[in-house]
């Protein structure tokens, strides 16, 4: 019965029948340090939406690291009842007719290229929030393990809004193994990931990492009022959130403490992981900040002024701005506008680097990719016909540093018309370099730094990894990058049920393997072996799994390895 019928009928009801439905119509209320939240509840799910974790990021604090919000403003009362905000965003597309009628008659792909987008209406620069949901009546003793998710969309778009995480929950009460979801937003584009010498010299590089920290701590600050433990955290993330994580892991050389406790002890990291770059203040973060700074009529103030006069700008101008540099889905493709790079404070180092030297948080992990990673980011590209072509764009736009001599040595490794992407057929080239370059995009970004991290990693330390397949076949683009979200978030079918299974069983007790649930029906029927075992990938099929060596394409890897120095974004 709806609350609303039940309190129409109250004067039918004697007293006791009353009260018991007054406290089931009641809002959960949760009391923190900077105030009292009130969320609302649905289908055995406590939302609390929209809760800031630091003040707003505007006026004088944009561009800043962010300042933690102590106590909310009066009446000290957070509505969490809404969509909460999202952070200013890129558009996420560059579409030609030819990219339209490709993508737009695919399954999923609509899907695919709206996920994590906002809601309209709710683009706020004030967005510095987080989204708390959990089991229908959990108490305050409960001490639930977390889930913090890290949204993906190039450092450019995305917000908590339309990932549906709840999911989870009735999944995990069912299974016994209840959890708390925390998702968080944090800055994007020129707003979180400016780069440039100013940038440096100011202290305020990398400023969408220190917001999803200072959502890390928020948690161990306050999750426990929500019935969390916070001492068992994991965080989760896919794409530009797989990225942010292992950045998480690897800020301040691994120092993952606060207030002397660590502040995750697992983490899930999908399609993303360790990605090569510059440093903040080299030439091609400089170049967009010069572009930056030029489109919001700033070029002319001193070189010590630009960052105070993109302060003092209003917002439209500096989203405009922000929005002057090519996005992550269009010719320039990964080679993001906006991205992590180290700044010798926050990143002491390339993350290959870090991850090579042992500077990051060593702990239990999940980490795997799609099999066609790259198809998507090649579908911009049709202009590159010849492999000369190809290793002209790869140099101009992607590996500034290298030789035309290495960049040609790296396309020497893959075949003209690979293989991989696996799961494309071999007619299926949108464009005669699209398959190698697909290839390539796809091994440089994700498959490659994926197995370079599990290198790396402690024998000692379980780390679990995957190939997902099951849209082998899809025309051009196969399992293409991001066809995990909807598994993970929309979909109900055996794959989705077994990767939540997986998930919920690594969250709850760091072991993937601990007491499989059985709604699995069957498509999991054997241990997942630590990557460390036999260096084998559970690969996830269209209708069952099996277990496959992560050894393909060894000698692009080992070329791409050798090279790293050179081949930096």
């Amino acid at each position: 019965m709806r609350c609303n019928t039940v309190l129409a009928a109250v004067g039918l009801l004697v007293a006791a029948a009353t009260t018991n439905a007054a406290k089931s119509c009641k809002p959960p209320t949760v009391v923190l340090n900077a105030g009292t939240v009130i969320g609302t509840r649905q289908n055995g799910v406590e939302y609390f939406n929209g809760i800031p974790y630091a003040q707003a990021p505007t006026g004088a604090l944009r561009l800043k690291p962010p300042v933690r919000l102590e106590s909310f403003a009066s009446p000290g009362v957070i509505q969490a009842t809404g969509v909460g905000p999202a952070c200013p965003q890129m558009p996420a597309v560059d579409l030609t007719p030819l990219l339209l009628e490709v993508l737009f008659t695919l399954p999923g792909a609509q899907d695919t290229l709206t996920f994590g987008s906002a809601v309209p209406g709710t683009e706020t620069e004030d967005c510095l929030t987080v989204s708390v949901m959990r089991p229908k009546g959990t108490r305050a003793d409960a001490k639930l393990p977390v889930l913090f998710w890290i949204f993906g969309g190039g450092f450019e778009a995305g917000s908590p809004q339309m990932y549906n995480g709840s999911v989870l929950i009735p999944e995990s009460v069912s299974q016994g193994k209840p959890m708390i979801i925390v998702e968080v937003n944090y800055r994007l584009g020129a707003f979180g990931f400016l780069g440039g010498k100013q940038v440096l010299a100011d202290g305020a590089a990398n400023l969408g990492l220190l917001d999803q920290r200072m959502g890390l701590e928020w948690v161990a600050d306050n999750i426990a009022a929500f019935g969390g433990d916070p001492d068992a955290v994991t965080i989760w993330g896919e794409s530009a959130g797989s990225i942010s994580v292992f950045d998480q892991l690897a800020l301040y050389d691994g120092n993952n403490t606060y207030k002397g406790k660590p502040l995750l002890r697992g983490a899930i990291m999908n399609s993303g992981s360790i990605t090569p770059t510059e440093p903040v203040d080299g030439v091609r973060a400089q170049d967009v900040f010069d572009t930056v700074v030029a489109a919001a009529g700033c070029a002319s103030a001193a070189d010590s002024a630009k960052l105070e006069c993109l302060r003092g700008v209003d917002y439209d101008t500096f989203y405009a701005a922000s929005n002057s540099v090519p996005s992550y889905l269009s010719y320039t493709s990964l080679a993001f506008s906006y991205a992590p790079r180290l700044d010798g404070r926050v990143l002491t180092a390339s993350p290959e680097v870090l991850a090579e030297t042992g500077k990051y948080a060593a702990v239990p992990i999940i980490i795997g990719n799609q099999e066609n990673e790259g198809t998507l980011f090649a579908l911009f590209q049709s202009n590159i016909t010849t492999e000369a072509e190809l290793v002209s764009y790869l140099q101009t736009v992607f590996f500034r540093n290298a030789t035309t001599s290495e960049v040609a040595g790296l396309v020497a490794t893959y075949p003209p018309n690979p293989a991989s992407p696996a799961g494309v057929g071999a007619s299926e080239s949108i464009y005669p370099e699209f398959k190698r370059l697909a290839a390539i995009l796809g091994d440089w970004e994700f498959a490659f730094m994926s197995r370079l991290l599990l290198e790396t990693f402690p024998a000692t330390v379980p780390a679990w990894s995957y190939q997902a397949t099951y849209a082998s076949g899809t025309p051009i683009v196969g399992t293409y990058h991001s066809t995990d979200m909807p598994r993970l978030f929309y979909e109900k079918d055996a794959v989705s049920t077994a990767i939540q299974d997986l998930y919920i069983s690594f969250v709850h007790s760091l072991d993937p393997n601990n007491d499989k649930a059985p709604s699995s029906g069957g498509y999991l029927t054997f241990r997942w072996p630590t990557w460390q075992e036999k260096k084998q990938l559970l690969e996830l099929g269209v209708e069952s799994t099996s277990l496959i060596d992560d050894d393909a394409r060894a000698a692009s890897f080992e070329y791409i390895r050798a090279h790293l120095e050179r081949l930096r974004l």
